[in-house]
């Protein structure tokens, strides 16, 4: 049974090969360790070949150039290759591999000593040797106080701030000759009667404004 330095971590090896993902207990971000190749699948699969034909023949006597070339095109596709019921040499290879992968991996991790979680290098406070969460850097809390602070200050001067001191009205002009809505140019936008002129209500002669009688009739305007 494989016994690692953390419980969470994720065992990516497949018949072909090894590789393992170690993650933070805090940020929960992995470290992925290298892919180990299994000796007892290259074994395999070369007896697979010679039996199948000669033409890996070549590849034989290439010697340690041919295995070199044979992990560079293989080396990432293997890993999709999943396994089951593998034999006593593979479960070797794996125990050992994994240990390696531990090795590795340790590099980057640190040990909590307030919540004795497993956590990365990002999440770990090397001037008190604990995670963040138990002992956050000073500098990162001054300015996140700080940053939060002003955020306060913005919104409450704006809250304060006097930003319009005029009056708001509302008032539709109505064109003294058609009734509708005129606009605010100086004539009219439906039927374009002049409205610098007043209309008399009695005898329906335009006054000027500013006048208080209609010139025709009399009538007050």
């Amino acid at each position: 049974m494989l016994k690692a330095f953390t419980r969470n971590y994720e065992d990516n090896s497949t018949e072909a090969g090894f590789q393992f993902t170690f993650y933070c207990d805090l940020c929960n971000d992995g470290f992925k360790s290298s892919f180990n190749e299994s000796e007892t699948y290259k074994k395999g699969s070369l007896l697979r070949s010679i039996s199948g034909g000669a033409s890996v023949l070549g590849g034989l006597f290439g010697g340690a150039i041919g295995n070199m070339a044979w992990s560079a095109g293989h080396g990432s596709d293997v890993l999709s290759e999943r396994f089951t019921g593998m034999s006593p040499e593979w479960q070797k290879e794996h125990e050992q591999a994994f240990q390696r992968a531990q090795n590795e991996a340790q590099q980057h991790f640190h040990r909590c000593h307030g919540c004795r979680q497993w956590i990365c290098d990002a999440d770990y406070n090397e001037d008190e040797d604990l995670c963040v969460d138990c002992a956050p850097r000073e500098n990162v809390t001054v300015a996140k106080s700080k940053a939060s602070r002003m955020v306060r200050e913005i919104e409450e001067k704006a809250e304060a701030a006097e930003v319009f001191s005029g009056k708001i009205e509302s008032k539709t002009i109505k064109c003294p000759v058609c009734g509708k809505p005129s606009g605010e140019g100086k004539f009219c936008n439906n039927c374009g009667a002049n409205l610098s002129m007043n209309i008399c209500s009695e005898c329906g002669n335009q006054v000027a404004k500013g006048v208080k009688f209609c010139g025709e009739c009399g009538t007050r305007v």
